[in-house]
């Protein structure tokens, strides 16, 4: 997709998503088999459910079809979510990944993995979790210091929120 195509979907569709209450992270138009996919990625700091991105989906269906903003040939729309998994690159981000497990790579070499605790205008406060039973140590990266960042899917972990709902339901 040219640099030029993509400037103009987003002109056209991120209004459309924005009114919708949710922010256009990703907008990318791929050649599957015969088809083309036009793949719009949604989100916002709440997240977004279902019923969000079903009628995100119903709008910006109808603005590509009243322009013909991606010609004649036929393609697919897909609106979804970042994923699991996701790239952090804006501080919007950073900031509704608060309380995630995220492995950095950093500018300067090296990686680190850890749990962010707050972001500000310069950077994240982070939990370093603890190695062969040490305690978790906290750490302050700043923006510069990220050459990436992408969240990590946690499976075994305990939400701390539903283990004290759970214990104060069982001394009541």
């Amino acid at each position: 997709m040219s640099t030029t195509q993509s400037e103009r979907l987003r002109e056209l569709l991120e209004p459309l998503v924005t009114s919708q209450g949710l922010d256009l992270e990703e907008i990318a138009v791929d050649a599957v088999g015969r088809k083309r996919v036009l793949r719009v990625v949604v989100d916002s700091d709440t997240g977004a459910d279902l019923d969000a991105i079903a009628d995100v989906s119903r709008a910006l269906s109808a603005k590509l079809d009243e322009t013909n903003a991606m010609g004649d040939a036929a393609y697919d729309l897909e609106v979804g979510t970042p994923g699991a998994e996701r790239a952090l690159t804006e501080h919007r981000h950073f900031a509704r990944a608060v309380d995630r497990l995220v492995k950095f790579q950093l500018t300067e070499g090296g990686e680190l993995v850890a749990r962010i605790l707050d972001v500000d205008d310069e950077g994240l406060d982070l939990e370093v979790p603890g190695v062969k039973g040490r305690k978790a140590t906290s750490r302050r990266l700043g923006f510069p210091e990220i050459a990436k960042a992408r969240v990590q899917v946690e499976f075994n972990r305990k939400d701390t929120k539903d283990t004290k709902d759970m214990k104060e339901e069982e001394e009541a």
